[in-house]
């Protein structure tokens, strides 16, 4: 039996969480975190329109990008 199987669905959202924190990190460095805040904002602009318009193929490719942002 396949146990403990994520979809996208569930994923997304988690990751899209995660990266609001790394993002808050990122603001609190202040002028030295500006470019970096700036474009994980747009990530996640990006994530929560794929999202919004139910288009699976921008939900992955976003998903790919937010997994590569860390602090």
């Amino acid at each position: 039996m396949i146990e403990n199987i994520e979809t996208l669905a569930d994923a997304l959202p988690k990751e899209q969480a995660r990266v609001r924190k790394v993002l808050t990190a990122y603001k609190e460095t202040g002028p030295a975190g500006a470019f970096g805040a700036t474009m994980i904002e747009h990530v996640l602009r990006r994530a929560d329109v794929a999202v919004m318009s139910g288009d699976v193929v921008a939900m992955l490719g976003v998903f790919n990008e937010l997994k590569g942002i860390d602090v």
